[in-house]
């Protein structure tokens, strides 16, 4: 916006200081027209003429390097602006692709979601009801994790590891009774690799 805003300045200033060698043309063209008729016949309106036309000229050059000088910076501020605006469409891209892969992302993590809603679903119907609630109420309590697996004598909730005696206790108790972990209260699921 800001090299927007200087390249339209410098485009009226350009605009502007144009208006004036044009006006310093016209008016110097004005009098040499009346030098050049033979209308003035005075010697000191002649000499006056003159000096004005030469003044005139003067002025027109100074007005004319006003003008390159701002051309100049314009066009600098029009390569700014292009610059920048070939900036802005890279990032513009780039914000894009991003938000196209999040939105494939979000798709992708939405019907995996729907997906092991429906098994979680079929899997709690042939869950005892009093093990769910209570799977449900330790998933609560523990950031989401009801249940850990018990993984060479460590709960792999907390990371653990189970004492001699606890080990023992999980040991004796019938396989399928629910066991838990003394230190995070998570129910343990019990694996050939539960090093009992």
């Amino acid at each position: 916006m800001a090299a927007q805003t200087e390249e339209s300045d410098c485009a009226r200033e350009q605009t502007k200081a144009e208006q004036d060698v044009d006006q310093v043309r016209q008016r110097a063209a004005r009098d040499q027209k009346r030098l050049d008729s033979g209308a003035v016949s005075s010697p000191k309106d002649l000499e006056n003429l003159q000096h004005e036309i030469a003044s005139l000229a003067k002025r027109q050059g100074d007005l004319e390097d006003v003008v390159l000088e701002i051309m100049e910076r314009r066009e600098s501020a029009q390569e700014r602006v292009a610059e920048l605006t070939e900036r802005v469409a890279s990032v513009q891209a780039k914000i894009d692709d991003a938000s196209g892969r999040r939105d494939a992302a979000c798709e992708e993590i939405d019907g995996e979601v729907a997906s092991v809603t429906k098994e979680r679903e079929v899997i709690a119907g042939s869950v005892p009801a009093d093990l769910l609630k209570l799977y449900d109420k330790l998933r609560e309590q523990q950031g989401g994790i009801g249940a850990a697996k018990l993984y060479a004598r460590s709960c792999q909730g907390c990371r653990q590891e189970l004492a001699i005696t606890e080990l023992n206790e999980i040991r004796a108790a019938a396989p399928n009774t629910v066991v838990r972990c003394e230190n995070c209260r998570r129910i343990l699921v019990r694996t050939a690799e539960s090093g009992l």
